[in-house]
């Protein structure tokens, strides 16, 4: 009976395993495809492409290599060279992590419900096997690899299909595949996803209020339970509890007694703090934490550091000149890793840490006294900690540090925390702290880069955050200067604009730059989304963008997969829609919020107005149940069901929400259904297996 029940939990337990992958414009290698300025001579694509003319180029001396005679047969091993350049190869050319050296070609008819364009129905992999089987391909790229399969092709001479393959089956079994709902297949054309048309936007954002303390981030805990860490701009963390939603209650969080104390280090002012903190991915195991803040040189011996404005990147700090009474570098970035180690009997019952430093991971001064961004987080995928750092401050980046690919503003960092160096090898790569950089990092394709760097072009990155269902979503929001803000996605080595362009606008500074000046970027990357100035705040004459979260929780059906962010005025709240799904293509429009009239704690209201009175909007938290919270300067607010504020969404009475587990912490099938809503009748299946198996 034993041995019956193992199986059917096996059995089941490997069901779940099954995911469905997703797609979305990405190159081979992994960087986002570029906009064209002229449409590729060779290859068919003139808006947006993974190539550019030298890489077009390259592709039509390869394919006048091959040799081959037959013009139908050459019209169509063109068009498979020529899918290198398509915005969707990163996916084309790779399947279950494995590099093909053709892409995945269409061999069935495309689902009535996939993602991917009607466009593809012809069996595009017989199409090539029935018109060049016998067609001579000198260097065939269908070559059979070492292993019979479609790897990495083996050397070959003129070679039909024929001689290569016993049958268009195999064939096709090597190369071909169908378009999923989630995956996509080359069909002769580059890959069109299908438009639904503009998304209708949800009725409205339900939110209520759970907490009176103001904060500038929030972790959930990496033990998965319903505790999320929260903390201040003053430089304190806490550990709280987060209530069920709808239960009437309020978070639980001791102000008096904090997680960890940090403020004798942290520099405390307007643009100043602890501007990030993150958690180790085995924090529950090792206890490892990280706190990302500013500090006073004058004030704190232990803030020191190299200046950012120095001769790397042509910048004499003299000339600079003081800056709202501090002189240049006086302020500091530090990244500082500490220990819940020692406190408990293990660092997932932590309830305080050590507030000394295990180790110093990066120190950086500041030139000016704004736009240092300062987040921190740790990668889902590799594991590796990013860190979002603005240009410096200064009006139009006045020494242009943003593009200057020696200077670490305006980036976005990618460190690995896990790999010590010694002395003498932070000394050789001439690093900022003790960190290691990733292999695979930018630097590796573009050595004029420093090693560090992930991304580059950015004004003041506030609050990005990975997409939990997709996590080659990497979103940013980056806030502007007289007329834009934007939401970008990031990807490796992607470069968005600053300050030659603000958003999709040409930008002129206000005069001529100092520094190392860059040349203007020939592939910048715009937004995705983002709103004008004269769209909000009208009596502030400003905005600030603050960005938010793919809404992944089923707590609000109606906003799943919406990406959600806000101004910090707190006057106005975007939901961002993809469309086609996974296309990369998004639209946004503004959503009426409001309070429950049951919130755990009541809401005030804007005088003369019927929004919630949130003061200013900081950050977006997200906790283990996907659930999404405003961090405002009034206090913590969840989004909740919408019925709870009169909104209508029909999918809201289809929907369960996630209940707790008897320890107070969400179940492991609780949470795994709220993150995964599409894997419910897998969940519905297996559960039902082992009941059965219980009545053998």
């Amino acid at each position: 009976m034993g041995g019956v029940l193992a199986i059917g939990f096996l059995l089941c337990n490997l069901l779940l395993l099954f995911d469905t992958s997703f797609s979305h414009p990405l190159c081979i290698d992994s960087r986002a495809p570029s906009t064209l300025s002229s449409p590729l001579k060779f290859c068919s694509y003139n808006e947006t492409a993974c190539c550019n003319s030298t890489e077009d180029l390259q592709i039509q001396k390869q394919f006048q290599t091959m040799n081959i005679s037959n013009s139908g047969c050459a019209s169509l091993l063109k068009s498979v060279l020529c899918a290198r350049c398509d915005p969707f190869s990163g996916e084309l050319f790779t399947v279950d992590s494995v590099p093909r050296p053709v892409p995945l070609l269409c061999n069935s008819t495309v689902s009535a419900n996939s993602s991917q364009s009607i466009q593809e129905v012809n069996d595009f992999c017989s199409n090539i096997w029935d018109t060049c089987q016998n067609v001579s391909i000198l260097n065939s790229p269908f070559a059979p690899s070492l292993q019979g399969q479609a790897g990495l092709p083996v050397k070959s001479n003129v070679s039909e299909l024929t001689k290569l393959w016993q049958s268009k089956a195999d064939f096709c079994n090597a190369f071909g595949g169908a378009s999923s709902d989630g995956s996509v297949c080359f069909g002769g054309e580059p890959v069109t996803l299908n438009d639904s048309g503009t998304p209708i936007p949800p009725h409205g954002l339900c939110l209520e209020k759970i907490g009176n303390g103001s904060y500038l981030n929030m972790v959930a805990h990496p033990d998965g339970s319903n505790r999320a860490f929260f903390s201040s701009q003053q430089g304190k963390i806490w550990l709280a509890t987060i209530p069920e939603e709808g239960s009437g209650t309020a978070m639980e969080l001791d102000e008096s007694s904090p997680f960890v104390d940090l403020t004798d280090e942290v520099h405390f002012d307007t643009a100043f703090g602890m501007m990030g903190m993150a958690f180790h991915p085995n924090f529950a195991q090792n206890g490892r934490f990280f706190a990302s803040f500013n500090c006073d040189k004058e004030k704190w011996p232990g803030c020191t550091g190299r200046c950012s404005c120095n001769s790397d990147v042509n910048c004499d700090p003299s000339k600079i000149g003081s800056d709202n009474g501090a002189q240049p570098c006086q302020y500091q970035t530090v990244i500082a890793e500490y220990s819940a180690n020692g406190t408990a009997s293990q660092p997932s019952l932590a309830t305080s840490a050590k507030p000394s430093e295990v180790r110093r991971i990066f120190t950086m001064g500041l030139p000016f006294t704004a736009h240092h961004g300062g987040q921190i987080l740790f990668g889902p995928e590799d594991g590796y900690l990013y860190h979002m750092m603005g240009d410096g401050g200064g009006t139009g980046d006045p020494y242009n540090f943003s593009q200057n690919k020696k200077s670490l503003l305006g980036k976005i960092m990618r460190l690995d925390v896990d790999n010590v160096l010694s002395e003498a090898e932070i000394d050789k790569l001439v690093l900022w702290g003790n960190y290691s950089i990733p292999k695979d990092n930018p630097f590796s394709e573009d050595p004029e880069l420093r090693p560090e760097i992930w991304a580059l072009g950015l004004r003041n990155p506030w609050r990005c955050s990975f997409d939990s269902a997709r996590p080659s979503y990497f979103i940013c929001a980056d806030v502007g200067q007289d007329l834009h803000e934007e939401v970008d996605v990031i990807t490796k080595g992607g470069n968005y604009g600053w300050s030659f362009y603000e958003g999709p606008y040409v930008f002129t500074p206000p005069k001529s730059l100092g520094g190392n000046t860059s040349r203007k970027p020939t592939d910048p990357i715009f937004p995705i989304m983002g709103y004008n100035h004269s769209e909000v705040n009208k009596k502030e004459g400003s905005a600030s963008i603050t960005g938010g979260y793919i809404y992944r929780s089923e707590t609000d059906p109606c906003m799943f997969g919406r990406y959600v962010y806000g101004d910090l005025y707190a006057g106005a709240i975007w939901a961002g829609s993809e469309d086609p799904e996974n296309s990369g293509n998004f639209s946004s429009s503004k959503i009426p919020f409001s309070c429950g009239r049951d919130s755990p704690i009541a809401c005030s209201s804007v005088p003369d107005s019927s929004l919630p009175a949130l003061g200013y909007i900081f950050s977006f938290g997200e906790d283990n149940r996907k659930d999404i919270f405003i961090l405002a300067s009034s206090g913590v607010y969840r989004v909740v069901r919408p019925s709870r504020c009169n909104y209508t969404c029909s999918k809201e009475n289809v929907t369960a929400v996630a209940t707790p587990g008897p320890n107070g912490s969400p179940s492991s099938h609780a949470t795994w259904l709220s993150s995964n809503p599409s894997k419910n009748v897998v969940l519905l299946f297996s559960s039902l297996v082992l009941l059965l198996l219980s009545f053998v």
